[in-house]
């Protein structure tokens, strides 16, 4: 098998709603979100060869080995499939166009593509199963990754149920030069929920999350976390307002941020809109939603020559 290359393809999600509900005993968050798939993606490239398990990309953001989502996603397997020791037989390319610290899975994705790719090498009449449970193990969106398109995830974001397709259409990304660390944006919206509630007060009944169904968000995007975070970072909604304006018929931040979505009717007022709200220091992308089917497709492993 020594020699023998695979490539993967990682797309990311943008966040459609996130209503963070309270600060669970576990110390994370219990949340509701709808997570969307995009075709924007990192690419994998495996090659068999004796050695020790590597990762390696020319992106300077990305940690390396040991401390990389992938590497943990290929410790995690191997010790899933019995295998003693750390992995080994394997060296990752990534090649990065998601941006990193952004709230687009970008890390996420790339363990579940790298998940889908070592399964193949490694024990390939393992059923899915066992990459789903691996994945729930890794962290909270990468068992997102290995169903893609519309979902509804509970918990911690691990507990995913299917939801209407969002129709299709185009989707600008706007990224600051900055990155926000998600265990700072919860502990933001900690900070502000306490600070905003000097009354103790019962909690509300839970309010159920729209379902984007068929005909778009009605109600707009929703983020908990976009107040918090654009406190500390206010050039996040100066962006939001920028997107608007260019014609979005919804904009928000995705994720913990510190992208930034717009969603557009069409790719021509997409792209229109992606050069037209650029200022410097960022970086804006223009890509499109994806179901589950796309997704499936995007993320299939493909056997190099």
């Amino acid at each position: 098998m020594s020699g023998l290359r695979l490539r993967v393809d990682a797309p990311a999600k943008i966040n459609l709603r996130l209503e963070v509900l309270r600060l669970r005993d576990d110390g994370y968050h219990e949340v509701r979100t709808i997570l969307q798939s995009v075709a924007l993606a990192d690419r994998l490239t495996l090659t068999a060869r004796p050695g020790p398990f590597t990762v390696r990309s020319r992106d300077a953001s990305m940690p390396r080995d040991r401390d990389n989502l992938v590497w943990r996603a290929a410790a995690a397997l191997w010790s899933a499939l019995g295998r003693s020791g750390e992995p080994s037989g394997v060296a990752v390319a990534v090649r990065k166009v998601v941006p990193a610290g952004a709230g687009l899975g970008g890390a996420s994705s790339d363990a579940a593509s790298a998940l889908r790719a070592l399964r193949q090498l490694w024990a390939p009449r393992a059923p899915a199963r066992l990459l789903r449970e691996v994945a729930a193990g890794i962290g909270s969106d990468v068992p997102f990754f290995l169903k893609g398109g519309t979902v509804l995830a509970t918990g911690r974001g691990e507990r995913l149920r299917r939801s209407s397709t969002l129709d299709p259409c185009a989707v600008v990304i706007a990224s600051p030069g900055f990155g926000v660390s998600t265990p700072e944006a919860y502990r933001w919206w900690d900070e502000d929920a306490a600070a905003d509630r000097p009354a103790r007060r019962r909690p509300g009944p839970r309010r159920r999350l729209a379902d984007p169904a068929a005909g778009g968000l009605r109600g707009g995007l929703r983020n908990d976390l976009e107040a918090p975070v654009s406190r500390r970072h206010p050039a996040i909604a100066e962006m939001v307002r920028r997107l608007l304006a260019s014609g979005a018929d919804r904009a928000g931040m995705t994720g913990s941020g510190s992208a930034v979505i717009g969603l557009y009717a069409s790719d021509a007022a997409a792209e229109r809109a992606r050069r037209s709200v650029w200022r410097n220091g960022w970086r804006t992308l223009h890509t499109r939603t994806t179901d589950a089917r796309e997704h499936g497709r995007l993320t299939a492993v493909a056997r190099l020559r």
